[in-house]
This record gives C-alpha cells, structure tokens and sequence, in this order.
C-alpha cells in the first residue's frame, strides 16, 4: 500500500500538561520514547493508509515545567527541557517556543505558519497530524480543509466539538496512551472503508434481524444501553470497529432502520403503537434540559441518572486497590461493570475519569479518592468546561445538573 505523506506538528507543552494530569506515569513515558509511540501511529488509527512521516515538529517552551509527579524524587518541578533530547533523537525537529506572556507560549502561532507554509512547498503532504487540544487551531483545519488536505488531531484532552468535528480523525487521550505502551488501540472511529462492504453489509444485515426481532416482541420500551450490550454480545466486537456499520453511533444505527411506529428518548426505544412512553412504565425519566444542553458541547456521555454511581464505585474500587494506570483502569471498571450488569461503554469510563483528574480528585492521588470525591470532581470539571464554552446555567441549573451526574450538592 502507498504510504500517506503525512507532517506532525507536536504541541508539547499542552499535550504533556495534560496528559501528566491524567496519568503521570504514561505522560512520561510518551515523553521519553516519541520514537516508540511514533512509530506505532505510522501505522494506527490512519484515515488514507500508513503514513510516511516528512515534517515531524515538536513545540516547546524551554523553561516550561509542571509540578513534579512523584515526591519521592525530591524535585518540585519537572521541566520540559528534560525531554528535549529523546524527540532530537527520534527524529523531531524542536522548535524552541518561549512564553510570550504569563500563561501564553508561541506555540501555537508558529504550528499555525509552519502548517500554511507548508501548503505552499512543491511536496504535496497528503496528511496533517495536529497534536494539541487548543481549539485556537480551528482556523487552521479549516484551512487545510479548504485545501482538501487530511487531518488528524491528537487531543489530550476533551476537546472543543468544534474544534474536533471538522478533522477526519480524532485520536484521543485514551487512545494516545495505548499507543505510548504498546496496547491494541480500541478505537471507536469510523474505519477509512465505506459502508458498502460486502462483510459489513452483511453484519448490517444480522443486526436488523436482531433488532426487529427484538423490537417485536418487547413488552415495553427498550432500555437502550441494555439493548445495545445484548447486540455487542452477539454480534461481536465488529459493530465497534465499524462504529455501528458507518453511522456514528447506535441509536443512529437503529434509527436507519426505520422500524414502524419507533418512538426514542433519550435512554428508551419502543413501539408508540403497542406501548406507553418509558416514564409511564415507572423507568427512569428523559434528562433534564439542562443536561441536554451540555451533551453535544462537551460530549457528555448519555448515560440514565442511575448509571453514574456505579461508575464513580467502579472507579474508586479500582484506585483503591491498583496503581494507577489510565487504560488499564477504564477497561477494568467496564468489566466489573458488566459483571454487574451495567453497560457503560470504556469511552464514557474515560471520560469520567478525565473529568475527574481534571477536578481536581485525580485516581492516582493518595490516598486514593472515593466515590463521592470522584462524583464531586467529575461534576465540578463538566460545570467549569461548561462556563468556558459560555453555556449559561444558572444555579438552579447547575443543582440539576449535579443531581442527575450523581454528585452531591456542596451548598447542602
């Protein structure tokens, strides 16, 4: 197969910083072998084929640092030009980004020139990887777009969905870190192949006949996470890879069925000729329009009221009783959560566990948070991300949006 001509522009800075927050010792990891992960996303999570790597830039501010992870080195900050020898020797030419003000480096102004510029040389590059979360890169897709040029974003972080809709692949944080150690990447991306294959048409084929059936013969409405693990159960983990056959998403999926008279909220499907809505069968009811709002923004995960908590359990009984490791955890509490009988997909495990180390109760934090620590710093980091996407809640709002998260009200 051809190999994509394909330039990476690293962000370091807000790709580190980030990731540190997540999983220190992975976001070292990434730092100390680019050549290791680099090498691995040649070939991963492409859209077009492998890549053939022609500009590999890193960005970074010479005198930038965190606070150093690990205590029992007896540093308290860990700096950035530390790492500056392992991207030389894989290959990374580093451009030195000084900070312009207090909180402002170069960075992004000089991946924004250097990305332009490059549309300009007489090498065509098939393909641009943008490793940064900073949604100030916008403009700068849309450029590329315009110039029908591939992009990718590596995104350390939850992202702006402006930001990452108009790229042709998001790599996430989740997805960056099986990477960095080697682990099969679970990607949930819709693959480069069209819909129109014979293999996925047939599986298409299965998954209409499960539905239908199903659909028939249901006494009432449908819990839609129920239903969506039975059809993973049986179907295999293809619906996955495929992104539920090309459509984004499962209740996408069922909906390109046009089942007759199927009715759907936001956690149900069921027959409106033969069956009363969800709230009437005494389910749990529709979220609340605050919550609504903040789904699409932020990508808040559509779980029911009642599938919060076990997940902040799931998680705290993992910290408590592991060293810490981000990929590792997310896949442990979905098992356990299975086991249990709760269908939360690891992307919404993740999410959660982002939400929370950006909060401020981090699962590697000792003593390990509980529950209720983890809940409270989960709906802390969804309101905050919430204020700066300029989302108005008010109080009453914000209350609700705690309750239905499953977080406890810090003015009771």
């Amino acid at each position: 197969m051809e190999r994509v001509r394909a330039a990476l522009y690293l962000d370091f800075d807000n790709v580190f910083s980030a990731l540190i927050r997540q999983d220190p010792d992975v976001a070292v990891q990434f730092a100390e072998e680019p050549g290791a992960w680099l090498s691995r996303l040649t070939t991963s999570l492409t859209v077009e084929g492998p890549r053939r790597w022609l500009i590999l830039r890193c960005y970074m501010n010479p005198g930038g640092w965190v606070p150093h992870p690990d205590p029992a080195s007896g540093l308290q900050r860990l700096y950035y030009s530390r790492f500056r020898p392992f991207f030389v020797n894989a290959g990374f030419e580093v451009i030195d980004c000084p900070r312009l003000t207090h909180t402002k480096n170069a960075a992004d102004i000089r991946m924004v020139v250097d990305a332009v510029d490059a549309l300009a040389d007489s090498v065509t590059y098939d393909e641009f990887v943008i490793a940064s979360g900073d949604s100030d890169m916008t403009p700068l897709l849309v450029r590329l777009r315009r110039s029908d040029r591939r992009t990718t974003i590596v995104s350390p972080a939850d992202a702006a969905l402006a930001f990452t809709s108009i790229a042709d692949r998001l790599i996430t944080s989740q997805e960056l870190l099986e990477l960095v150690q080697g682990e099969p990447v679970e990607s949930e991306e819709v693959p480069a192949a069209g819909p129109g294959e014979p293999e996925v048409e047939a599986s298409y084929e299965q998954f209409r006949d499960l539905v239908t059936w199903r659909f028939t013969a249901a006494p009432g409405p449908l819990n839609l996470a129920s239903l969506a693990h039975d059809l993973r159960r049986q179907l295999g983990t293809g619906v996955d890879s495929s992104n539920w056959f090309g459509f984004g998403g499962f209740v996408r999926a069922l909906e390109s069925l046009r089942l007759p008279y199927a009715k759907f909220s936001n956690h149900f499907v069921w027959d409106d000729s033969r069956h009363g809505p969800p709230e009437s069968t005494g389910a749990a009811g529709p979220a609340p329009d605050s919550v609504v709002r903040l789904s699409a923004p932020l990508g808040l995960p559509r779980l029911p009221r009642e599938m919060w908590p076990p997940v902040y359990r799931a998680l705290a009984e993992y910290a408590a009783s592991h060293h810490f490791n981000l990929t590792e955890a997310t896949r442990w509490a979905r098992d356990l959560l299975a086991e249990q009988g709760v269908d939360v997909s690891r992307s919404a495990i993740a999410f959660v566990t982002r939400g929370t180390a950006f909060g401020g109760a981090p699962l590697y934090r000792q003593p390990a948070p509980d529950a209720e620590e983890i809940a409270t710093a989960f709906a802390d980091n969804v309101l905050n991300r919430a204020d700066a996407a300029a989302i108005a809640l008010t109080d009453e709002e914000c209350a609700e949006v705690r309750s239905w998260l499953g977080a406890p009200d810090p003015k009771a």
